[in-house]
């Protein structure tokens, strides 16, 4: 059974994960506290919130799975070698079980709350339709050859998808309108940090066991933390240095949002969260 070589190392390892899990789950709140205060949900984009909802629903099967079966863990060292350490933490289990729940609960707001005419848009439930019929075809495919490390694996790499689908439309809303104002852009830096704990977590577990097995054994993981850094890096160059807001003191008022569909151009600002 593998296990760490360095008992400093796995300290460090479990600080990076928990700071990750922590930053990352504290970035939900906002939201949630100013639906709450607002008794609205006007400008909140109800497409985001399902894409999310659905990226962090396929992350949890992945996570929860890989960490709790021994079956799936069983293939995942005989793939990898039997001295491999499990790549997923209970940070990850953590972190996926409080999004999923944080994220429902702001559907939740949404479906008490004043909603003005917002709706869900045609395309965001065509996508999620869609992920979730690959989902269940993947299931199928892994039945007879019991190849549950791959069903799982498919999961993972769902919720990369989702990840990137889900930061693109506010990317290019920032550069077409030249502003970031009404984006909260504390929820990137929160994102940053989570970000890149979570990269020093797989490189403090990869150093201990001298293997970068943790790395591709756990693509997922590793692309979710790239996808994050890389567009969180680039809200805060718009945010900062091409369109900051001493330069858009004339742009519309931050609380006049648009409440077109998250998937269309001409969306207006978006509270965003990881």
């Amino acid at each position: 059974m593998a296990s760490w070589n360095s008992v400093h190392l796995e300290v460090l390892s479990n600080v990076f994960g928990w700071t990750a899990f922590c930053a990352w789950s504290i970035s939900f709140y906002p939201q949630v506290i100013l639906n709450f205060r607002r008794k609205s949900v006007v400008g909140l984009n109800f497409d985001f919130v399902l894409l999310n909802l659905t990226k962090h629903s396929s992350y949890l099967v992945y996570n929860a799975t890989l960490f709790f079966s021994s079956v799936v863990q069983k293939q995942y060292r005989k793939k990898y070698g039997l001295d491999q350490l499990i790549p997923v933490a209970a940070n990850d289990v953590a972190f996926s079980t409080h999004a999923v729940l944080l994220t429902a609960f702001t559907l939740f707001q949404i479906a008490i709350y004043d909603r003005g005419n917002q709706k869900v848009s045609k395309s965001c439930i065509a996508i999620v339709s869609v992920a979730w019929l690959a989902a269940a075809v993947c299931v199928f495919i892994a039945l007879p050859s019991h190849s549950w490390l791959w069903l799982v694996s498919c999961f993972n790499t769902l919720q990369v998808v989702m990840t990137t689908i889900k930061y693109i439309p506010q990317a290019v809303m920032n550069f077409r309108r030249k502003s970031t104002i009404g984006f909260s852009i504390g929820n990137i830096l929160l994102d940053l940090l989570g970000g890149v704990a979570s990269y020093g977590q797989m490189a403090v577990q990869s150093i201990d066991q001298n293997s970068w097995v943790n790395f591709y054994g756990n693509i997922g993981k590793t692309l979710l933390s790239f996808v994050s850094i890389f567009f969180d890096l680039l809200f805060i160059v718009q945010h900062y240095v091409l369109y900051p807001a001493k330069k858009t003191a004339l742009s519309p008022d931050p609380d006049t949002v648009s409440q077109e569909p998250l998937l269309k151009s001409s969306d207006g600002p978006q509270k965003e969260q990881v």
